[in-house]
Order: structure tokens, then sequence, then C-alpha cells
């Protein structure tokens, strides 16, 4: 494999990565992870693994000796009774997107709430600030973690009325059902759900009325990198929090975890934005007779 940051070479010492998921073949994780590799001269190549039967891919990861993996929907949840120890942080988000192999004993940790956070710090604080966070599921647990930690006052929005409530009970927090949400007295929203995802990109997780300026939207979306529902929010004067800018952070927390080393952030972001690009100069290209 060949790219503009160099060879990768693989030999008998080799570490082998991975990111799991069902489905995996949209993941930018590799392209981002072997360029990391390359940039710090790190001895490892990372792989993407469709994986449909989850207790048999640990048990593989365990006897191929795999040093690290991403792990990513629908086996988040599922993934932590499978492992020798949980990291008291996922245990308390209920999710595990990533697994170090410690010389055979498989550790699970949450890198999408360090990831998403370290994303919004970069544009808002957070203390004190009336954060909506839409959706009920695991990205959406990761945000209101690192919400609460960071002293934010969290309000979750939902569809499904039954879920939200659940989970806003868990974390003592407001609840809001989506159709009733206003954006009134919001300071950040965020999106979590995958409404707008490509190719389903021309919808949106809110109403633009919702939007309002000084607001700062987030949307962990980053296939468009530009959702509808930023493209909106920039038109509203909100400040906007793309969803490479997580992807990237979560990704170099997993890196560190694995290495030992210092993740070369700006390059990994470099090297997602580059993908994104050429995903998009392909779909351009394509003919439709």
């Amino acid at each position: 494999m060949v790219s503009e940051y160099g060879m990768l070479s693989i030999d008998s010492n080799t570490r082998l990565y991975a990111v799991m998921g069902n489905p995996v073949g949209q993941s930018l994780s590799p392209v981002m992870h072997n360029a990391a590799f390359r940039q710090t001269g790190h001895n490892g190549v990372y792989v993407a693994l469709h994986v449909t039967n989850l207790t048999e891919a640990v048990a593989g990861i365990r006897a191929l000796n795999i040093r690290g993996c991403s792990v990513t929907i629908p086996h988040k949840v599922a993934v932590m009774d499978l492992l020798d120890h949980v990291d008291p942080v996922a245990r308390n988000i209920g999710a595990v997107n990533t697994i170090v192999n410690e010389d055979g004993r498989l550790c699970g940790f949450n890198s999408d709430s360090p990831g998403a956070m370290a994303a919004l710090l970069e544009k808002t604080p957070v203390a004190r600030r009336r954060v909506a966070v839409i959706g009920a599921g695991g990205a959406a647990r990761a945000l209101a973690h690192g919400i609460a930690e960071h002293a934010g006052q969290l309000t979750v929005v939902n569809r499904s009325q039954d879920r939200g409530r659940r989970l806003a009970g868990e974390l003592k927090c407001d609840f809001c059902p989506l159709v009733d949400f206003s954006g009134v007295g919001c300071d950040i929203l965020i999106n979590t759900t995958s409404v707008g995802m490509a190719p389903h990109t021309d919808q949106m997780p809110v109403a633009h009325a919702c939007l309002r300026p000084g607001m700062t939207v987030m949307d962990i979306v980053y296939n468009p990198l530009e959702t509808r529902l930023l493209s909106a929010a920039r038109e509203a004067g909100c400040t906007v929090v793309d969803g490479v800018a997580m992807f990237v952070h979560q990704g170099a927390f997993q890196f560190e975890r694995w290495t030992g080393k210092q993740a070369p952030i700006q390059l990994m972001k470099k090297t997602v934005l580059k993908a994104l690009e050429n995903k998009a100069g392909e779909k351009k290209n394509v003919r439709h007779d």
C-alpha cells in the first residue's frame, strides 16, 4: 500500500489493529490510523472487519493477538460482556468503542466521550451552558457523560419518548420530546443520531426555526462533512462543530492507548478530510445514463 505519506511496510513484527462493525465498509478509520502509524514510525496495520458474530470475533482478537480494535455499530454495548476489564468511565456510559489487548487481557474503553468533548471545547465552553443532546443511543450516552463531567446543563431530546425518558432518568437530567423542541434557551445543540448521514443528506433532525444566532451546533455525522444541519446552522449565525473533529479526536485517544505515542492529530485530520474529498469527487464523476 502506497500513499502520500510513504510506503506501508509489513513484516513479521507488524502489529495488527482493526475496526469491527456491521456495516463497516464506509469507515475512514483504516485510512486515518494507517497514516498515523506511518507518520510516527509505528509498525502496525489497521484493517476493517465486517463482524456479524461478535463472540467469535472477540475470540479471534485473542487467538490472532490483535493489539487493538475500534468497535462500532451495532457492537458497542454487547462487546462489554466479552472483555476482561471495562474502564469505569465506559461502564458508566454503557458502551465500549475501544479495545486494548494488554498481553492477552482485553480492556475496553470509550473514546467517543473525550473525543467529542475535545472537539466541542475547541469552539465553546460547556460549564453552565444549556446543552440539548438529540438522541438516546450509545453516542448520546457518551456525549451526555462528557457534558456532565464539564458541568453543562443537559437536556435529552429524542423522538421515542420511552427511550428518551429512560436515558434522562438514568442521567438525572431533563427530557424534551423531539416534536416539542424549539431551541429556546439552548446554548449548545448536539446531534448524535444518523439523520443527515449519506446517502440521506437532505434530512435534518430539527427544524430551521430551532437554530438561533449565537448557538453552537455540533453534528457527529462526518459524511458529508457539512450536513444539512450544519449548513442551516451557519446560515442562522451559529458556531458549528463538524463530525470530523470528534472522529479525529476519538481516534487520537485510541492511537495513544494502543501505541503510547502522541497522536499526529493534524495529519489525521488532513487524511480524513482528503478521503472525504476523494469520496465526494468519485460521486460527482459517476455517470447516470
